[in-house]
């Protein structure tokens, strides 16, 4: 079966993709975040993609791995104050560095999460977004239940 990058257009099999421990990490912490949080979080992460080469699957996973605690625990610490971030926060400020990434005013690639940190610190509730709950394990979910048995394959 493949699979089709949203960001980047690349294609690629998906026996190849869990064949790869990084990548299978990735897409299992993906499926585990869910709805439009993980859609902006796939388009965020290729802003690190270097101009001249891929953006490699350990690297996303570490990217992804430094801002799942904050996603999960709804809190960032920006210059030593704890500022809350729930999944709408996430969402509005994604949105907002991808924008200024289309407007010319962001350098990429990215280096840190510093600039979406500093975003996400001004975040004042502003959007009243309807947000997909984050995917639980419930039995229904075919992704998930798809994952878990190629996670048992190991």
């Amino acid at each position: 079966m493949k699979t089709r990058c949203p960001v980047c257009g690349a294609e690629n099999s998906l026996d190849t993709l869990m064949a790869s421990d990084e990548a299978r990490q990735l897409l299992w912490n993906m499926a585990r975040i869910g709805g439009d949080l993980t859609r902006q979080l796939v388009k965020y992460l290729g802003l690190f993609r270097p101009e001249k080469s891929r953006l490699s699957d350990a690297r996303m996973a570490k990217l992804l791995e430094e801002l799942r605690p904050d996603i999960e625990n709804q809190r960032i610490v920006r210059d030593g104050r704890v500022y809350d971030a729930p999944v709408p926060a996430w969402i509005w400020a994604l949105g907002e560095v991808l924008a200024a990434r289309d407007a010319g005013s962001l350098k990429t690639p990215l280096k840190s999460h510093g600039y979406l940190y500093e975003v996400l610190s001004h975040w004042r509730g502003q959007t009243q977004q309807i947000v997909e709950p984050p995917v639980t394990r419930n039995g229904n979910n075919k992704m998930l239940d798809s994952l878990d048995r190629l996670e048992k394959m190991k």
